[in-house]
């Protein structure tokens, strides 16, 4: 039989990690958890599923991710977040593709994201794939420091099923990210040697609401969408202007 490993990196998740680890606990190889500056109970209650929880210092989203990825050990591997839910349908396609002797090297999922209590179906965020199922050894975390993806080598299918994401069940929680995400894009941006150009700060925000709410139908999401493109419009807005600040 195929084996599967499923890896995940995790910071003070205690209200998700449970139904995360709940919907891949099915896994027929441990489940890999790193846990990192945690001050709540994630540690702990991951216990409760698998005993490969790796308590260690922060060495960014790649770097840590990366030593979730070298502590597992099956055929194929599995990426979700805490805040991510793998459905039944969902486990029965996995397990399906997996089981196959001409198979493609990894999968993009479509991921389904709720936020405020919505589906958002548009706004360009559905079906939004990301490459999260591929076999050990054909893929890596890149050293982005923010929306970190993977280095991929081989041949990629799509799965019809979505991963579910619980990104923002309230707006608090929207911003406690916000900050870190947005000085850690301004310092990307500035690694990869951009240069501040008025022009970004003036339209790049009015520009990606117009995508998000009209070109991408986010009206059609109701008053999430709305408010999702205004975030949205803000962070490419906040990330320009740290950009600004950096760079003088």
């Amino acid at each position: 039989m195929i084996k599967l490993s499923i890896i995940l990196i995790a910071k003070n998740e205690e209200q998700n990690i449970e139904e995360c680890l709940k919907s891949v606990e099915w896994a027929d190889e441990k489940i890999v958890v790193v846990d990192s500056s945690t001050t709540d109970r994630t540690a702990d209650l991951a216990r409760n599923f698998t005993d490969k929880v790796y308590e260690i210092d922060w060495l960014g989203f790649s770097g840590t991710k990366n030593f979730a990825l070298e502590k597992a050990t099956a055929a194929w591997i599995l990426w979700i977040d805490a805040d991510e839910r793998v459905t039944e349908a969902l486990r029965r396609e996995i397990e399906q593709v997996i089981s196959q002797k001409n198979t493609f090297d990894g999968y993009m999922l479509p991921r389904l994201a709720n936020f405020l209590g919505r589906w958002i179906r548009h706004c360009g965020w559905y079906p939004g794939y990301v490459m999260r199922l591929f076999k050990k050894g054909a893929a890596r975390f890149n050293e982005s420091l923010v929306h970190e993806g993977l280095d991929f080598e081989g041949d990629s299918g799509k799965l019809a099923h979505p991963l579910l994401h619980y990104t923002d069940r309230e707006i608090k929680h929207y911003f406690d990210k916000y900050n870190t995400y947005t000085s850690l894009a301004a310092d990307d941006l500035l690694r990869r040697n951009r240069t501040f150009k008025l022009r970004d700060l003036v339209f790049r925000p009015f520009f990606a609401f117009v995508k998000m709410y009209i070109l991408r139908l986010g009206f059609l999401d109701g008053i999430q969408g709305f408010i999702l493109s205004a975030f949205s419009a803000s962070y490419v807005f906040t990330k320009y202007a740290k950009l600004w600040e950096r760079s003088r």
